[in-house]
């Protein structure tokens, strides 16, 4: 049944409960918009096309690739999957499918911690039922990390001790907010706990605003299972973005860039003082030049 033929049938319905407005029989009220509530389902169901999507969980995807980057309300998602449990089918989108959706509370969380990449999208304006679409890639490999992220959420250990734990299983790979929000049990402190292990214990965890313009929004990567010097931490991350971009994203002695990463030669890039920490060397920009990690451990071992 097309679209318009549930319309006029809908119309019918409304038309006719006009009759049973006089009535002082609740229940007979009740039932008989029941076939109006089924019709109005199937219309909103019937704007996409069976051809295009046939499940509740298709129409859904499909909706949010229409419309990438824009804010979606739930009662959108409600209206287009004709089901009542829509949460539900966008979780397993996120989480077991790979779709970089992340909902009104995460996008907010992420905000707070500079790592929203979407400027033109005010997130102090979405609310817990509303989602976004960071990206139109799909991550294949998200169903395999979500049996992963399951195992650690279970444990009986800190938020951060979590988050390192499925960084560390997962070196390499692209990790969304949505997942690490999963894995700390949607506490809000998560987002903070990732920065403190970028800035306070060495990891390399990186996003597209600190260091890896390549990530696609809304995207982590843990870049090598290894942590930096205690005097590298202080860095600031403003003062880190400005050298790499001054720079060029490469390493000053060989030229390795990230588009030469791979599972074999797993190195990333580091910023070196030329000044050394110990003998007074500043964490500033006329100080510090990048290198990859190969090259930054012959620097120091030459000393």
């Amino acid at each position: 049944m097309n679209s318009e033929e549930i319309r006029r049938q809908l119309q019918e319905l409304l038309n006719n409960f006009e009759h049973e407005l006089s009535s002082g029989d609740l229940r007979r009220k009740v039932l008989a918009l029941v076939p109006c509530f089924q019709h109005l389902r199937d219309l909103g169901k019937s704007l996409i096309s069976p051809c295009i999507a046939r499940s509740a969980r298709a129409r859904i995807l499909h909706y949010f690739l229409e419309y990438p980057g824009v804010i979606i309300n739930g009662d959108e998602i409600l209206v287009v999957s004709g089901i009542q449990e829509y949460a539900r089918r966008v979780r397993e989108l996120k989480v077991q499918f790979g779709w970089s959706i992340v909902s009104g509370v995460t996008a907010k969380q992420m905000a707070e911690e500079d790592e929203f990449p979407l400027r033109e999208v005010d997130v102090t304006t979405m609310s817990p039922a509303d989602y976004i679409l960071l990206s139109t890639e799909q991550d294949r490999e998200a169903a395999h990390r979500w049996n992963i992220a399951n195992e650690i959420r279970r444990e009986n250990i800190s938020v951060r001790d979590k988050l390192i734990k499925y960084f560390r299983k997962n070196v390499g790979q692209k990790i969304t907010g949505e997942e690490l929000k999963y894995l700390a049990k949607d506490r809000s402190e998560w987002a903070r706990r990732v920065r403190e292990l970028r800035t306070e214990f060495g990891w390399p965890v990186v996003t597209r605003n600190t260091g890896r313009p390549d990530l696609e929004v809304g995207v982590y990567m843990l870049e090598a299972d290894r942590q930096s010097p205690e005097h590298d931490r202080r860095i600031p991350d403003p003062v880190k973005r400005k050298v790499l971009q001054r720079d060029d994203y490469k390493c000053r002695e060989c030229g390795w860039t990230h588009d030469d990463w791979n599972r074999s030669d797993p190195r990333h890039l580091e910023l070196h003082h030329k000044k050394p920490h110990a003998e007074g060397g500043e964490n500033t920009e006329e100080n510090l030049i990048t290198v990859c990690t190969v090259c930054h451990d012959d620097i120091h071992r030459d000393k």
